[in-house]
């Protein structure tokens, strides 16, 4: 999936003549802390609401402070993953989007991102989930996908979480089957730890909070 398909438009950018009052006020409609400051069609940064706290006169133009613009963006035929990383790495609560020579086309925001790596990783479809702490060197995605096969199931999503100074990855498997006890069972008897395991559909607020965590922790 590449970021084209998650632009949006519905956030207006701010421009060097609007005030910074008036970029807060857009940030507080939309419930975000930054926003794209666009001149001519052309993306010239990223303003956040600290950025704007600090302007002196809320009345003066954000073209007045330049130098406090962020150049934070990401392109539109990068993959989706790449705007995870900027996500989290910079706490974004929205990331614009660029064509060809800056061009501004929209932005992502965080619930498009959510709503669509839940279809990516098939947290929408019914079914269990287990969370496996291995060894790097002892992961083999060979074996895990035999063990899940040979218990008559499928791995509908897979993904890796590495944490720094640590040598363990969390392996994080949604199944396409609710019942999992035979699984946890077969995992525990091949010497895999498993360090929890779900057997239950997820609500919104639910897959927001793990999908959070894993803005924080996950290396694409």
């Amino acid at each position: 999936m590449i970021v084209k398909e998650l632009v949006s438009e519905i956030i207006t950018p701010a421009s060097f003549s609007d005030s910074a009052a008036f970029a807060l006020g857009i940030m507080n409609e939309f419930s975000v802390s930054h926003l794209p400051v666009v001149q001519d069609f052309i993306y010239q940064g990223l303003i956040s609401d600290t950025d704007i706290y600090n302007i002196n006169n809320p009345d003066e133009p954000i073209g007045n402070h330049k130098a406090c613009l962020s150049q934070i963006s990401v392109g539109e035929s990068q993959h989706v993953y790449d705007a995870i990383n900027l996500f989290s790495t910079h706490s974004l609560s929205l990331l614009p989007v660029v064509g060809e020579n800056n061009r501004y086309l929209g932005i992502v925001s965080q619930t498009t991102l959510i709503q669509r790596l839940a279809g990516i990783f098939a947290l929408n479809n019914p079914g269990g989930v287990i969370i496996l702490e291995i060894n790097e060197k002892d992961y083999d995605l060979t074996e895990i996908a035999r063990i899940v096969t040979s218990n008559d199931a499928k791995v509908l999503s897979l993904a890796l979480t590495s944490f720094p100074d640590s040598t363990k990855l969390e392996v994080t498997l949604k199944l396409n089957r609710m019942d999992i006890e035979g699984l946890l069972q077969t995992f525990n008897r091949f010497n895999y730890s498993v360090k929890a395991s779900f057997s239950e559909d997820y609500d919104y607020e639910s897959l927001k909070q793990r999908f959070d965590s894993l803005m924080n922790y996950l290396n694409v």
